[in-house]
């Protein structure tokens, strides 16, 4: 057995004035927001003083106190519409022996309610909440925790990154909550989490950041998660993840759930400084605007290092260009691995796609790229705009029936139909994998049937007769394939048996 954790109230005193001392606690400068009309409008910041920062030892009363007003829930209801034919009664036996089939199939009206939590960010009323909480709402109502209820308008949202913005008109006497810096938040930190869980009213759970700078999850398009054990829960999106000084760390979105759908202790949320950089394109464009290169990219793994002939496993693989896009003409070759960017060293596939939507379009990003040869090269690119809803992305036997790495994948020349068939884009050169058994080297490698194979070992294929030349040349050695993928493309390593 663990023996109990016990902290001497002196101990924690001390340590809490040592900390009041070092992160300079007395006061907190006024932060400002950009609102709908373009100027600038004070957000409310009050003074935090020693007693009342939260501690294990004093408790986070006065902390939550100040902060649970500025957090509300929001109720929205949308209108949905079904066939009269999917109602199961419809499909009833004995609904069929007295109507038959015949029964007209006419469209129903059906209302869908949901709930969900918001934070008061501005005294004039602006809410910052997720997208999803909102979305395709035709009504919107959102109480304060004094039980007061206003009708919520949605001023702007960003389905990719799941954050919106709602505004309701209660005067200009509204509480808010001060935004922290949520880069400087590290694994450890108590947080408190303030929602609607379940829409049972407000609750405060607690716990500490698990993790940051989460991404590749694949719950939104551009992703920089704080993880918590806070319990979150379903009604608690959109809701606040404070620290133990009542500043706003991050929007509560999402949790990994099991199969009661509960809270695991495994919460995200988004940080404040990434909410923040979208609400303000939000109030000041009514979007949001991102740079764009044009590219797909693949995450370097090992063996695609291996592969490339490469010492680590840092950068970016591209796997494709987009043919109007604007590093078209600027140099960039399918298969150079970015290995930086503006001289800092790219990590991963996340933070790469995340650095380059912040930028402002018409920016000139200098890249570098590591070729085929081995040798490297800087290439500049002027960013574009991120067009409206879309993310930046991510058989053989030879001559003689010798075996090769690629010994039972069967393959088909790529035509028209297929093309349009398998929605790859016009003019994709390659062949098409029509079958792949189960006992090859390829299966479980990730190549798929329906996947058009456009190189081998980076030379192209656009037959399958280069396909045979090349596989030939290949052996049992490793392959590394490039395919067309609906309208991406990856890069797939095989090892031989």
């Amino acid at each position: 057995m663990i023996a109990p954790l016990r902290v001497r109230r002196s101990t924690a005193v001390v340590s809490l004035v040592l900390a009041l001392l070092v992160g300079g606690l007395l006061t907190f400068g006024g932060i400002h927001l950009l609102s709908g009309a373009g100027g600038l409008v004070p957000v409310y910041v009050s003074s935090v003083s020693a007693q009342d920062a939260g501690s294990l030892a004093t408790g986070f009363a006065p902390i939550v106190k100040r902060a649970m007003p500025a957090v509300v829930n929001i109720a929205s209801s949308r209108v949905t519409k079904t066939q009269a034919g999917d109602n199961p009664l419809f499909n009833d036996p004995m609904f069929r022996q007295f109507f038959g089939d015949q029964f007209p199939n006419v469209p129903r009206e059906r209302k869908e309610r949901g709930l969900g939590s918001g934070v008061i960010i501005n005294r004039d009323g602006y809410i910052l909440t997720n997208n999803h909480v909102i979305e395709k709402a035709t009504e919107i109502t959102v109480s304060l925790a004094d039980r007061r209820e206003f009708k919520g308008k949605v001023v702007g949202a960003d389905p990719l990154s799941d954050i919106a913005v709602v505004k309701i008109d209660a005067g200009d006497s509204l509480p808010v909550l001060p935004f922290s810096d949520s880069s400087r938040a590290l694994v450890g930190d108590i947080v408190l989490a303030i929602g609607n869980p379940f829409g049972i009213g407000q609750t405060v759970t607690m716990g500490i950041i698990s993790a940051t700078s989460r991404g590749g999850l694949g719950i939104e398009d551009y992703e920089d998660f704080i993880q918590t054990d806070a319990a979150i829960n379903p009604g608690n999106s959109g809701g606040a993840l404070i620290n133990t000084r009542g500043e706003l760390v991050g929007v509560n979105t999402a949790i990994l759930a099991g199969r009661s759908g509960g809270n695991q202790g495994i919460g995200f949320a988004i940080p404040i400084n990434m909410a923040r950089h979208v609400m303000d394109q939000i109030l000041k464009n009514g979007k949001v605007i991102r740079g764009y290169i044009g590219i797909n990219i693949q995450e370097v793994t090992p063996e695609l290092a291996k592969a490339f002939g490469m010492k680590g496993q840092n950068g970016v693989a591209i796997t494709g260009i987009e043919p109007d896009g604007p590093a078209a003409n600027s140099g960039l070759q399918v298969g150079d691995v970015i290995t930086a960017m503006n001289g800092e060293r790219v990590q991963d596939i996340n933070t790469f796609r995340l650095h380059v939507s912040q930028m402002a379009p018409g920016t000139s990003v200098r890249l570098g790229v590591l070729r085929e040869n081995g040798q490297t090269k800087d290439v500049t690119v002027k960013l574009g705009e991120l067009p409206t809803g879309k993310a930046e992305s991510g058989g053989g036997e030879g001559e003689g029936g010798e075996q090769t790495t690629l010994s039972g994948v069967t393959v088909d020349r790529l035509t028209a139909q297929m093309i349009q068939r398998l929605g790859v884009p016009a003019g994709t050169k390659g062949v098409v994998v029509t079958n792949i058994d189960p006992a090859s080297a390829a299966s479980g490698s990730g190549l798929q049937q329906g996947d058009v194979i456009q190189s081998i070992n980076r030379q192209p294929v656009t037959s399958v007769a280069d396909y045979n030349r090349l596989i030939r040349q290949v052996g049992k050695k490793p392959v590394l394939l490039r395919v067309a993928r609906g309208e991406g493309s990856l890069f797939i390593v095989i090892q031989p048996e």
